[in-house]
This record gives C-alpha cells, sequence and structure tokens, in this order.
C-alpha cells in the first residue's frame, strides 16, 4: 500500500465526558465530516490521550474523530466484568455510539483495541457499527518473553512503568524520556486505574493456562477471520517485541476483504513511534473506503 506524503493541517481536539448505562465514560473529540473511532490498547497506563495524541489532529483535519478512554482505563469508569470483560467493554463502546448517535464509522484499534474489534466482528453477532476495520498490533499470538512479563508483572513502581514503556517500543528513547514514562505511571496509579487492569489480569489457580503462541509456528490464533465483512487494514510494527514477525499478513490473507501493512521502525505502538507514517496510511485507507462507496453507489 502506497503512503502518500502530504498530511492535512492539524485541528484541535477536545475532551468530553458523558454518562452511559450509568457509567462515566470520558471521550476525545475533534474534526468533522464521516466518524473514526479509536480504541486504545490495554496496558497499566493506557488511555485515548497516550494511545493516539500524535495522530488525533491530522485525522481530525479530514474526519469527525472520536476516542473513547475504554471502561477501566482513562477517565472513564473502573469496572470490571471477570465473567466477560472483554465483552462488557465491547457493549458499552457500542451503547456509547448509540448515545453519540453513531450508526457506521471507521474503527481503528491498537493492541487491546484491535482484539475487541476483531473479536466483534467475527462473533455471530457483532454489537459496533464498524464500516471499516484497521488493527494496529492485535491480533497475533503474544509471545512469551521477558517483554510480556512486563505488561504483566507491574507493581505500579516508576521502574516497572519504564519497563513496560522498554516492551512497547523499539526506540529506546522512549523509555529513557524520564517525562514520558512519568506520564503513563501518573495514568497507571489514577484512583481505580491499577486495579481494574490488573484485575482483567488474574486467574483463579485451578483455571487452564493460556496457549503460548510462542514456539507453535502459529503466528495467529483461531477465531474465523472470514467472518469479518468489512474492509480490513492489518497493521505490524516492524520491530515489535510482543508479536511474531510476519502475523499481519498471515491475518489479513484470512479476511475476505484484507490487506496487511507493515509500519519499519515501529513497535507494538506504531501510531505513536511513526505517527507520520501511519496517518497517512490511515488517511489512504479510508479515503479508498469512500471512494469504494461512491462507485458502488453510483452503479445503483
Amino acid at each position: 500500500m502506497t503512503i502518500s506524503a502530504g498530511l492535512p493541517s492539524p485541528k484541535p481536539v477536545s475532551r468530553k465526558q458523558v454518562v452511559v448505562d450509568g457509567l462515566d465514560t470520558s471521550y476525545l473529540e475533534g474534526g468533522e465530516g464521516k466518524t473514526v473511532v479509536l480504541l486504545h490498547g490495554g496496558e497499566f497506563g493506557a488511555g485515548a490521550e497516550l494511545g493516539f495524541e500524535r495522530i488525533l489532529e491530522a485525522l481530525a483535519a479530514r474526519y469527525h474523530v472520536l476516542a473513547p478512554d475504554i471502561l477501566g482505563f482513562g477517565h472513564s469508569a473502573k469496572v470490571v466484568d471477570f465473567n466477560d470483560g472483554r465483552g462488557l467493554r465491547i457493549r458499552h463502546v457500542a451503547a456509547w455510539c448509540r448515545v453519540l448517535g453513531i450508526d457506521s464509522a471507521h474503527f481503528v484499534g491498537n493492541s487491546m483495541g484491535a482484539v475487541m474489534l476483531l473479536a466483534d466482528q467475527t462473533s455471530d453477532h457483532p454489537l459496533l457499527p464498524v464500516r471499516s476495520l484497521v488493527a494496529i498490533c492485535g491480533g497475533g499470538e503474544i509471545q512469551q518473553n521477558e517483554h510480556m512479563q512486563a505488561l504483566y508483572d507491574y507493581d505500579a513502581t516508576m521502574p516497572a512503568m519504564r519497563r513496560i514503556v522498554e516492551a512497547l517500543f523499539h526506540d529506546p528513547s522512549y523509555p529513557a524520556d524520564g517525562d514520558f514514562v512519568r506520564r503513563r505511571y501518573e495514568s497507571s496509579t489514577a484512583p481505580g486505574a491499577w486495579e481494574a487492569v490488573a484485575a482483567a489480569r488474574f486467574r483463579r489457580p485451578d483455571a487452564p493456562a493460556q496457549p503460548a503462541g510462542a514456539g507453535t509456528g502459529r503466528l495467529v490464533g483461531d477465531r474465523p477471520y472470514e467472518r469479518i465483512a468489512v474492509p480490513t487494514l492489518v497493521v505490524e510494527g516492524e520491530c515489535d517485541k510482543l508479536l511474531p514477525s510476519g502475523w499481519a499478513k498471515q491475518l489479513a490473507d484470512r479476511v475476505r476483504d484484507g490487506t496487511a501493512a507493515v509500519i519499519p521502525q515501529a513497535g507494538h505502538c506504531p501510531q505513536i513511534e511513526q505517527p507520520g507514517a501511519v496517518s497517512r496510511l490511515l488517511l489512504e485507507f479510508f479515503e479508498n473506503q469512500c471512494a469504494r462507496a461512491r462507485v458502488t453507489e453510483q452503479r445503483k
């Protein structure tokens, strides 16, 4: 997929709050036009602002952009469902869309946000109003290594947050940036934040262990990706420490209308490390979908 050179002029983005099913839900909003919804990752300290701040304004120059703090993160309610945590979050995002009157949107997810989108769109009854789907570094089999352990063994200290940042990024300047690490640390230790994310990682002693992807030769799981009925772009970070090389193409090949792209010199959060490249990639993908929709409409 060719990435064009220019980016539009940035537009301001503001934070808003709404109550959805009795739960405080915070989100960022900016721009006009077709709607793009951004769903952030699930690491300790994650949220809409930290996850997407470097591409929000570029996207808002051409689209109506919305980025919620998913339940348990950021400024949204710190709520956990031990029976169906992912399902709760998907249902809550779907309800949030209804409250805001969103009946169709381009959806972009990073890491946990991407897995939420893939889980919803491969389910028997998808809930999210997805017009097209972009999965950034979410959907591959996570590798069982020290970087994965850093995401799980977080004790709410600055050194532990630095290890998380090291796991997420290819560029060593990120874990060396004290201000950046502290922002994530402070987000992870806001009231209820650590508890909400840690709770999702609890497993009772007699529960079966999750199957490991590393060493099995499997790059992606056995989710029925052929069910995905919308155009899908799967984005891999060339230097991702958490996912195996080549997983994006393997996943995209199982989607009826799937495309894969690799962002050079990027780890698990390419939209932060390489915001210009990711913004151009997303804008081109959205424009292609709009052009296809116009052609389809003209043929009717």
